[in-house]
């Protein structure tokens, strides 16, 4: 039985000229003075009662809300976490239940349709199921998503369902136990595996299935993971790898979507691109006689931000309308210091309409400090 919540209303935007608020990343903070414009004129397709505040600068309507429950996990993959591991966030800096509930009302009562829990690793969080339950109650969601690496996701996820989880990512970079380990720092590939299997068996479809492909490491799996989705209704994920703090990004490492993708034509030729919806940041295709179906997301070599439609809150609060930005705002100190809903809009919006057009290029981006990909949500 899901709980009945009270919904937020949307309330006027009340711009004033100019926003105050302190943003920053890691120990560097700074204020910012903003001065708001009127956006671009929107696309008439999005909703009616959408508010402003899920508009850019640029037109882009905001529908799709990341929320990183948490920044432990139970693995240590080299491409989001340095080998020393990070400095957590103190377990009362992080957002509580009710904070992201409220926070997660306000995007939706203002737009967004679709959330996606990540983390670190969002199943290690012991309220995951009551959150999950809270989200999936809101009016307005259409679709309340998850990131897992999957090892505990098998006995976990009939739970899950139960109280609204709708579609499953699962990270997964090799097909090779020994590999695995390698790569994750940790056991557990058979467990993953079967997270897999219990997920297709529990009726999800499809069940997406996130590889990020590194030259020298995994690169060699690729036609590989295809295979998966002969006769399982997968979709394998192939996503270029990215520069974040203490991974050691190296151009050399990346394997671009021209070079992944001549690797699937030659092994399976019949391989062809289907309608990807505008938003999609993934470029998606179909093989004959398979069931599942594969994607590239070429965030590096063809970046999609013209269609962004996303934003994120992180595990500690703060707000981040870009992966691969810097600027952070947060809505944790307000929050705690009495703001309404009305000054938490204002706060998001401004943020939202300074966004920019798209990110940097990939040698800028890393050079550029950022959070590990564990601070910011997968």
């Amino acid at each position: 039985m899901r709980r009945s919540l009270s919904k937020l209303t949307p309330r006027p935007m009340g711009f004033t000229n100019s926003n105050s608020f302190l943003v920053g990343s890691g120990s560097v903070s700074r204020t910012i003075i903003t001065t708001t414009s009127n956006a671009a004129e929107v696309d008439q397709t999005k909703p009616i009662s959408a508010s402003d505040m899920l508009i850019d600068s640029f037109g882009r309507f905001h529908t799709y809300l990341r929320i990183s429950l948490t920044e432990r996990c139970n693995l240590r993959c080299q491409y989001c976490m340095p080998s020393e591991g990070v400095e957590l966030t103190p377990k009362p800096q992080l957002l509580s239940q009710s904070e992201i509930v409220r926070l997660a009302g306000l995007f939706v009562s203002s737009g967004v349709n679709k959330i996606r829990l990540t983390g670190g690793e969002p199943t290690v969080r012991k309220d995951i199921e009551e959150i999950c339950m809270q989200l999936s109650s809101l009016k307005g969601l259409k679709n309340l998503a998850i990131t897992t690496n999957g090892i505990t996701l098998a006995r976990k996820l009939p739970k899950l369902k139960e109280c609204g989880l709708d579609s499953i990512n699962i990270s997964l970079d090799t097909l090779v136990p020994a590999k695995f380990e390698f790569l994750t720092r940790r056991k557990g590939h058979e467990r993953v595996m079967q997270s897999i299997d219990s997920a297709i068996e529990l009726g999800y479809n499809p069940v997406k299935v996130n590889c990020v492909v590194m030259r020298g490491l995994n690169d060699d799996e690729i036609c590989d993971f295809v295979e998966l989705t002969r006769d399982k209704p997968i979709n394998v994920r192939f996503i270029e790898f990215m520069p974040f703090d203490g991974n050691v990004w190296n151009v050399k490492k990346l394997v671009s979507y021209a070079e992944m993708m001549d690797k699937v034509k030659n092994r399976f030729p019949s391989i062809k691109r289907v309608q990807d919806h505008p938003t999609e940041t993934a470029k998606n295709f179909t093989i004959d006689g398979h069931c599942g179906s594969v994607s590239f997301i070429t965030s590096m070599t063809e970046h999609f931000c013209s269609g962004c439609n996303r934003l994120r809150l992180l595990a500690d609060g703060n707000f981040k309308v870009c992966l691969f930005g810097p600027s952070e705002v947060s809505l944790r100190d307000p929050i705690r210091s009495g703001a309404d809903d009305e000054t938490l809009r204002e706060i998001i919006g401004a943020a939202v309409k300074r966004k920019k057009a798209a990110h940097a290029g990939m040698l800028d981006i890393a050079k550029t400090a950022n959070r590990p990909m564990i601070h910011i949500g997968g």
